[in-house]
């Protein structure tokens, strides 16, 4: 017998034991009943039925109640898998080691993130440009945001000089973001934070007068997980204004069902916007920043196909 055929054979057997005996061991599943109702939508003129309709209201009582059997379903199927916590500890030992990040430059400092090996988050570190990692300080630690652990650093950028950051929060695992400003020198908040912000890059600072951000509209009360997000916007924040006092710079009823994001050229001149359509390809747009009265300007219609490199002369 050929050498690859018996690994093959070998292989083969090797999986189906082992296939039958996870199936020994994990108990039969029973679903729950998930009732249907009689519910059609008309798109373009063509009706679709949806009889699983009533689960999109996502806060109410029936919807609550099928969750939670079927949390118990899964659950209760999880806690009967005997080897289970063998392979928890088997990850866990994967785990267990200090990861690093590649460090960035920041005013005087160089900033990194570091997890020691199994904590929730990684904690970022700061130290002076070319001193040693030993002197390095805490600069922020996620692991600290909340009691039980579930508020997340999603988000840090620094303003040129270094002096001023923003850092996004992600509460529970939530898509709705919260933007903090502060000084680097003292980490103290210099102004009120931002509130719901969504799908949004890391603030885009300009000298220190103020960041670009994307977000959508803040949601109906009630509707934070449910309700309709459509019109994305590129927004400017001006420091020591209220979040209601923002700029529109892009995007809005203006450019639907589109995701907005920005960089700036080196030289903090130039703003350059792109207006992404799901995945079939987006647009990209240039305004020059010492002529803000003027709408962006089109540069390239399918990024995603054709590549445009921008530089300054």
């Amino acid at each position: 017998m050929k050498p690859f055929i018996r690994i093959s054979l070998i292989l083969t057997v090797s999986y189906l034991g082992c296939k039958t005996q996870i199936e020994k061991t994990l108990p039969e599943l029973t679903y729950p009943e998930t009732p249907k109702i009689e519910h059609v939508d008309v798109y373009h003129e063509t009706k679709v039925e949806d009889p699983y309709q009533w689960l999109e209201d996502d806060r109410s009582e029936e919807t609550a109640t099928w969750v939670k059997a079927q949390n118990e379903v899964t659950f209760g199927f999880l806690e009967e898998i005997d080897f289970r916590d063998d392979l928890k500890a088997r990850l866990e030992n994967l785990m267990d080691y200090e990861k690093y990040t590649p460090p960035s430059k920041e005013g005087e400092y160089e900033y990194f993130s570091k997890n020691d090996g199994l904590q929730n988050h990684s904690v970022q570190y700061r130290k002076k440009i070319g001193a040693d990692n030993s002197q390095a300080e805490v600069f922020l630690d996620p692991n600290t945001f909340s009691e039980d652990g579930t508020t997340a650093l999603a988000g840090l950028s620094f303003n040129k000089k270094g002096d001023l950051a923003t850092y996004m929060i992600s509460e529970g695992g939530a898509d709705w973001r919260k933007i903090i400003t502060i000084e680097t020198d003292t980490r103290k908040e210099i102004e009120d934070t931002l509130i719901n912000v969504k799908f949004s890059a890391p603030p885009l600072w300009v000298g220190s007068e103020g960041y670009y951000y994307s977000s959508y509209d803040k949601p109906k009360e009630g509707s934070q997980l449910s309700g309709k997000t459509q019109y994305h916007k590129l927004l400017f924040h001006k420091l020591g204004t209220p979040q209601s006092e923002d700029q529109l710079i892009f995007g809005g009823e203006a450019q639907p069902n589109r995701y907005i994001g920005a960089e700036k050229s080196e030289d903090e001149r130039y703003l350059i916007i792109y207006a992404a359509q799901n995945t079939s390809g987006g647009k990209v747009y240039v305004q020059d920043l010492q002529k803000t009265d003027e709408e962006p300007e089109l540069i390239q219609d399918d990024y995603f196909s054709r590549f445009t490199f921008i530089t300054n002369e």
